[in-house]
Formats: structure tokens, sequence, C-alpha cells
């Protein structure tokens, strides 16, 4: 039996993910935004082991789902699933002074994997969108460029992708992977998504826990536990540097250079 903790798990993939988990007999602890979203996640899984709350758009939120969860102990896996959807029709400012599509789908996740116990596994939630996106790393809050929440949508899900080969190449120990769990008719995806809904929360679970050969390994990207292209710019390691000190930096939590 493992211990999962997967992020944005009130509904969606991530819910469905922890479902999942727990028929196979994996104790699973969810997270929500909020007191109110973290009954609705109990509600949709008695079983869960407990609920962990912070607003990922917050670094203070931040902070305390990191907080919340080092106190439950360690962790076999953490599923980075919480996310903010491509159809924002205008740029969204955090508390912190943040574009909250970074904020939630790439700080959050850096941030938790910065200062929580160290799991066995780590698996980050990406997007085929980010194959459609120009990056631009000295405008990821983009302050400077003409809002397009698609564009922003699928660079986070390309600084997803970095971030997980970062923290592969950095922490050698760890098997770190990104995946697409596909377009699929979730609320962020919408009712006409053409994926299959049952499959999105499978290879992210996969990769969690199994002993597959296959699932054992690190820095890799996959779509329905096959592994795919790379996409040439997530393997730059001098790009996942500059996210690193970046996300430090807005941040104040470095990501330790060598597992321990």
């Amino acid at each position: 039996m493992s211990r999962v903790m997967i992020t944005g798990s009130a509904d969606g993939l991530g819910l469905m993910a922890a479902k999942l988990l727990s028929r196979e007999g994996h104790a699973v602890t969810l997270h929500a935004r909020s007191e109110r979203r973290a009954r609705d996640a109990m509600a949709g899984l008695p079983a869960a082991e407990a609920v962990v709350v912070g607003d990922l758009s917050r670094l203070s939120g931040m902070r305390a789902a990191a907080e919340q969860a080092n106190a439950l102990g360690r962790f076999d896996a953490i599923i980075h699933n919480a996310g903010v959807g491509f159809r924002a029709p205008r740029r969204t400012e955090t508390e912190d002074g943040l574009s909250e599509t970074f904020a939630v789908n790439v700080l959050a996740p850096y941030l938790l994997t910065a200062t929580m116990e160290r799991p066995d596994r780590l698996v980050y939630l990406s997007s085929e969108m980010q194959f459609y996106t120009e990056l631009d790393l000295d405008d990821l809050q983009w302050t400077r460029r003409r809002w397009d929440g698609s564009a922003s949508y699928g660079e986070t899900k390309l600084l997803d992708y970095m971030l997980a080969f970062a923290v592969a190449r950095r922490w050698p120990a760890v098997l770190s992977n990104a995946v697409t769990p596909g377009w699929v008719a979730t609320r962020m995806g919408g009712a006409g998504a053409p994926d299959d809904l049952a499959l999105g929360p499978v290879t992210q679970t996969w990769l969690a826990v199994s002993d597959d050969p296959a699932a054992r390994v690190s820095g890799r990207y996959f779509y329905h536990q096959r592994e795919q292209r790379a996409q040439p710019q997530a393997q730059s390691p001098e790009l996942q540097n500059r996210l690193l000190a970046y996300c430090a930096d807005l941040s104040g939590v470095e990501l330790a250079a060598a597992a321990v």
C-alpha cells in the first residue's frame, strides 16, 4: 500500500484519481482550496485519510497546504493535479501580484515540491497545449504581452513539464514525471472534450504507485501510459534552472540541489 496525496482533488480528475487509488487499496490524502470544498472532497471519497486545505493561488495557501501535508507524515507519491483552465477572458491577479494561472499551475507545485517531505515519486499534470505556445521566460506573469488565456495556460503546462524534468535531474533518487491526461470532459475541459474521460486519471495513478518497470522511470512525459516525444525546451537544463531560480525568488524557497 502507498500513501498518495493529490492536489486539486475535490472533484474532476483529481477526485477520479483518488477513487481509483483508494479502490486499489492505497491510502489517499485529498486537497481542496477551502473548508467548503474540503467537505465536498470527503463526501466524494469518505475513505480518504485526510483533506489538506489551502488556496493555491496564494503563497500563504501554498505554505498552509505544505505544512498540513507535512504534519500528516511522509507520502510515497504526490500527484500535482491542481490547475486553472484556459478559458480565462482576462488576466486575473492574485493577492501576491501574480498571474493566477501561473500561481496555481506552476508556483504552487514548485513550492509544495520544495517544502514538503520528499516522496519517492512525483507526478505533474501537463497538457498537449504546451506544444502550441511560445515560451517567454521574461514575461511569465503576462504583464507585457497581450493576454491570451489559451496561450498562458499552454505556457504553464510547458513549465510544469520543465519542472518535472528539473526535479528528475536534480533529485535522481525521486521518480519525477509529467502526464497529459488528454482533453476530457471535466469542468475544466468542457462538455465537448473528445478524449476518454475514464482514461483521464489512469496514467498519473500508474506512475504514482505501479511496480511496472515502464512506470519506474524518471524525467519522462506520458499520455495513456505511453511515453511521448519530448518538448526540446523542457529538456534544456539552462531553461530549467532559470525557471527554478524564478520560482525560488517569488516564493523565497529554493529547491534543494540533491536528494538526501
